[in-house]
């Protein structure tokens, strides 16, 4: 896989003619997939998602960059992944003016119906940002249905979860709603230290939770639909394999991201690390090497991208950065389109011009893009089951088994709607067993099974049995 990401906070998806310019450019730089952003912060460089489209001013009126991206793209023989900023909420300098926008009946101001996260005393600013909370029921509704109305309306090669986590600092997850349901699924009295590893397991379950049910939402209407992920990789690498060294690490511990979890229970088909280090500084060159070498060495069935930043390098840097990703056995994404050199981030250097010269070095003889690199691989997970328990004033934190053969092969528990599944089952009959009850279906070779809802009786109740 050889990517580039398009990012929509300046030119390059808002007008036709610039949709035109980029599929051309990344055609001669000889990218094979499009990571093209389309929900922004509650809203869409699109028209048909269930989010409002965006409203910037020098957003073409009545066009659909998504449409036009997709049958350009396509035509050239490039994949299309549309990059989500799931928690991404509002944004308070550049507003959504849509009267649809989530920020008119959920955003900050909104009392017990706001879904933002916040910090202990309220506040819920990151820079200008809104973060929505993962532990609201009602917050992750809405984020699953923003990425699967992409997949349901557009024919994208697959979505991109970006901002699939906490916002930085670990002082996040206090709104009153979130703070309600983690007591009442625990236990816990009081308010949690942002420092209590009790808390910071519980929040990472509910972005876990919300990375599975958006999966099988996505693999549901189209099972070979790709599932990827711009994962965190901050500070120094834990060694290939050690995953009780990456559970120390800020990806782990700040942002709550366990983005080895995902790969092994088939969550994603394709991890692309945000490996954003300057060769020339510090440890950062030992640092991109180090985190491409553990996410191989974690990978399960899932493939693997190292993201670099061309924004941060000089175009040789850029070069040997792809270079060693490759060499280590994983797929190449720069980022960004707009800004492909350090120069033009610094506004020495057009847009054209730093695309130009990252061309010229990566098209070069041992370049990463010298020659024509195919990427037609189906993604590794292509079933699943997904179901919900309904009936009970607790419907998060439930045990799930599945089972087949007379035994357990996997367990999983209930995000804060009640939502379980599972995305790595052999094909063949299955049976689930929740509170002391047992349904029995089949996992399909090909798609999602759902489950009716089932209705939990009191656990004195007499387990029931067969399908429900």
């Amino acid at each position: 896989m050889r990517g580039l990401w398009v990012d929509a906070f300046g030119p390059g998806l808002k007008t036709r003619e610039q949709v035109a310019q980029v599929v051309e450019d990344a055609a001669r730089l000889g990218v094979n997939t499009l990571f093209v952003q389309a929900v922004r912060r509650g809203d869409c460089l699109c028209l048909r998602a269930s989010v409002p489209p965006i409203t910037d001013k020098d957003f073409e009126k009545n066009f659909d960059p998504l449409t036009i991206v997709t049958r350009l793209a396509h035509a050239r023989g490039m994949r299309v992944i549309a990059w989500v900023s799931v928690t991404g909420g509002v944004n308070a300098r550049m507003p959504n003016t849509s009267p649809r926008h989530l920020s008119r009946r959920h955003g900050p101001d909104a009392g017990a119906e706001s879904w933002m996260s916040r910090r202990p005393d309220g506040s819920w600013q990151e820079g200008g940002d809104g973060w929505l909370d993962p532990g609201i029921p009602a917050a992750a509704d809405h984020m699953v249905e923003s990425v699967v109305s992409l997949v349901r309306n557009y024919p994208v090669d697959g979505v991109q979860l970006d901002r699939i986590r906490y916002p930085d600092g670990g002082a996040w997850g206090y709104d009153p709603k979130t703070l309600a349901r983690y007591r009442a699924e625990t236990g816990a009295k009081g308010t949690p230290a942002p420092s209590d590893p009790r808390w910071q397991a519980w929040k990472r379950e509910q972005v876990t939770a919300l990375v599975r049910r958006i999966s099988l939402e996505v693999k549901a209407i189209r099972p070979t639909a790709w599932v990827t992920a711009a994962t965190i990789t901050y500070g120094p690498p834990p060694a290939p394999g050690d995953l009780a060294a990456f559970r120390k690490s800020r990806t782990y511990t700040d942002v709550l991201q366990d983005w080895p979890t995902w790969m092994r229970e088939g969550y994603l088909d394709l991890n692309v690390l945000m490996n954003y280090k300057r060769d020339g500084v510090g440890e950062q060159a030992e640092w991109l090497d180090g985190w491409n070498a553990f996410a191989a060495s974690v990978r399960g069935r899932a493939e693997v991208a190292g993201g670099t930043a061309l924004y941060l390098n000089p175009p040789a840097v850029t070069a040997s950065q792809a270079r060693r990703t490759v060499v280590a056995g994983l797929g190449w994404v720069g980022y960004s389109y707009r800004t492909p050199t350090l120069d033009v981030y610094g506004t020495r250097q057009s847009t054209g011009q730093g695309l130009e010269a990252i061309r010229a070095v990566l098209t070069a003889p041992g370049g990463v893009l010298a020659g024509r690199v195919d990427w037609q691989a189906r993604p590794p997970t292509l079933r699943g089951l997904s179901g919900r328990v309904v009936g009970t004033a607790v419907p998060g934190g439930r045990p799930v088994e599945a089972w087949q053969g007379g035994k357990v092969v996997a367990r999983t528990s209930t995000d804060g709607g009640g939502h379980y599944g599972f995305l790595t089952l052999p094909a063949g009959p299955v049976e689930i067993r929740v509170a002391g009850q047992r349904w029995a279906d089949t996992v399909p070779e090909l798609g999602v099974v759902r489950l009716p809802d089932l209705l939990l009786r009191e656990a004195s109740a007499p387990a029931a049995s067969g399908r429900r």
